[in-house]
């Protein structure tokens, strides 16, 4: 008898422990915070109980906090931070060292820049916008200022999920930036209210004919039916592998995709490495002038860097005949989100501090650096490198891993695998559902607000107004161990042509800015997070 009771007890506990098991499940499932927790009951807090303990273990079995890539645990945990509103903040010190090859340092003045009363700032603390205007030196019909100097890379939907995308786009309204739609076309996820850089390669995804050639007739048709599209870019080779084409595997193209790109459902999609549209650098250049008389707005172009000779010759054509790209985009070879062979990620094209380095003075050597929007991309999404990023010579930011992070990435680096457990880069519904997109695109406004508001104070730290101002000598990097830093200038053997910049009031009026609504919206945005 006490033997069947005994039983009969433990059968009574089991039955508490599954019962506590499902309710845990019921509510992993209808919570929106934590999207690894709802695509994967009760398991993925084992996940997060595993990073609550991972710098212990990292200290004395793995690694330390800045060791891992291609983002180190510092970093992911400052733009997990950022986004959320929570402290991201050091204590004790940094840990980074700072006698290492490449660290960066800033220069920071006696007095740093005071602001006045009326200045932007005062009001909104993360106002940062571009100090050039893409288009206005080619006298484009639309020139458009940028209404942020950080903004969202190229990252296309398809690749991304349409959830992903969706925040994405939301929260560069939000944030006042700019969206770059990457080449999978214009989705509907990217009509949320956020300004739209319209991108495109050689697969000419969204304005492509029936043999997969390019068609200006739906560009333009693409460009009028969407006014939220504000400049056009072609991309000539990525950072994570130039000189080859993309490919989207066909588990990852749904009807939808298939609608918006004009491909096959179900069948993987090969982007061929070279244009069809054109196939020299004359042929690129009358090409981009085509496609800025036709639709008025400014065209530029993305590029990882290696070879410089035909760089030389479209600067060449540039100045003879004041025609080109009123923008470009220079994208690292240190790979981005797409996936690649080692081999090109790891090899192919410049790291971006070297690509920019030499593409900038080529351009400044030829007379061009001030006419030119120059835009960075290349994990540049944080306060100290975009400082140094400007004093370089570049205008704007482009961040891709990092926004993707802001909105929920974990690091998986399963992104063309189509089981990305947090749902950001992947066509599986079920993974999807754990991105609430509300909470999702506030934080990637967060994150870009906490972002430019960083670069702000260490812009004011240096002495000055505006990133555009900084110069290469404010910058010094660690070369060697014997002659521990130099200057940018001396570094890189070469000064960066100063960007005309007024005042930021200037820039808050100015005609040409973006996000014209910004302002307002931000302020009402910022205030009800805040309430959250």
């Amino acid at each position: 008898m006490d033997t069947v009771l005994s039983f009969l007890d433990s059968i009574s506990w089991w039955l508490w422990i599954i019962i506590g098991l499902i309710l845990i499940a019921i509510r992993d499932v209808i919570q929106k915070n934590h999207t690894v927790s709802h695509n994967f009951p009760i398991l993925g807090h084992v996940r997060y109980l595993l990073e609550s303990i991972g710098p212990e273990m990292r200290q004395y079995f793995v690694a330390n906090n800045r060791e891992e890539l291609p983002f180190n645990r510092i970093e992911r945990g400052w733009i997990y931070a950022s986004a959320k509103q929570e402290n991201n903040y050091e204590g004790f010190g940094t840990n980074r060292d700072i006698y290492a090859h490449q660290h960066i340092f800033i220069n920071n003045a006696m007095m740093s820049y005071q602001i006045g009363k009326n200045h932007p700032n005062n009001t909104d603390t993360s106002f940062v916008p571009c100090a050039k205007v893409m288009g206005l030196h080619n006298k484009r019909r639309k020139p458009f200022r940028p209404a942020s100097a950080i903004n969202v890379s190229a990252m296309s939907f398809g690749s991304l999920s349409a959830r992903a995308v969706a925040s994405l786009n939301k929260g560069v309204q939000m944030a006042g930036a700019y969206h770059n739609t990457g080449e999978g076309g214009l989705s509907p996820y990217h009509s949320n209210g956020g300004d739209v850089i319209f991108h495109f390669g050689t697969g000419y995804f969204g304005v492509r004919t029936d043999n997969g050639g390019f068609s200006m007739d739906k560009l333009v048709k693409l460009i009028e039916d969407n006014p939220f599209v504000k400049a056009i870019e072609v991309k000539l080779s990525q950072g994570a592998k130039p000189g080859k084409g993309g490919v989207l595997p066909g588990a990852k193209i749904t009807s939808e995709i298939a609608g918006i790109r004009g491909v096959e459902i179900g069948k993987d999609v090969l982007s061929p490495p070279n244009h069809t549209a054109f196939s020299n650098v004359p042929e690129m250049v009358a090409f981009i002038e085509q496609i800025a008389e036709a639709t008025g707005l400014p065209v530029g172009i993305k590029a990882a860097i290696g070879k410089l000779e035909q760089w030389e010759e479209l600067a060449d054509i540039m100045v003879k005949t004041s025609k080109g790209p009123d923008f470009i985009t220079v994208d690292g070879g240190e790979g981005g989100t797409g996936a690649a062979p080692p081999s090109f990620a790891d090899h192919v094209s410049l790291p971006w501090v070297y690509g920019f380095t030499d593409l900038y003075k080529l351009f400044q050597s030829k007379g061009l650096s001030e006419r030119i929007v120059f835009i960075g991309s290349g994990k540049l999404g944080f306060p100290a490198k975009a400082a140094m990023a400007f004093a370089m010579g570049a205008d704007c930011i482009n961040v891709a891993r990092e926004a993707m992070l802001s909105i929920g990435c974990i690091q998986a680096q399963v992104c063309h695998t189509n089981t990305c457990p947090s749902g950001v880069a992947t066509q599986s519904k079920w993974l999807q559902r754990g991105i609430d997109v509300p909470i999702k695109s506030e934080r990637l406004a967060q994150y870009f607000k906490t972002f430019r508001k960083e670069l702000i104070e260490i812009t004011h730290a240096a002495g000055y107004e505006h990133p555009a101002q900084f110069k290469m000598s404010d910058i010094e990097v660690n070369v060697d161990d014997h002659n521990l830093s130099k200057e940018l200038d001396k570094t890189y053997n070469y000064e960066k042509t100063p960007v005309q910049f007024t005042s930021m009031e200037h820039l808050k009026n100015c005609e040409y800015l973006g996000g014209k609504d910004y302002m307002e919206k931000s302020s009402k945005i910022y205030t009800s997070v805040l309430k959250k």
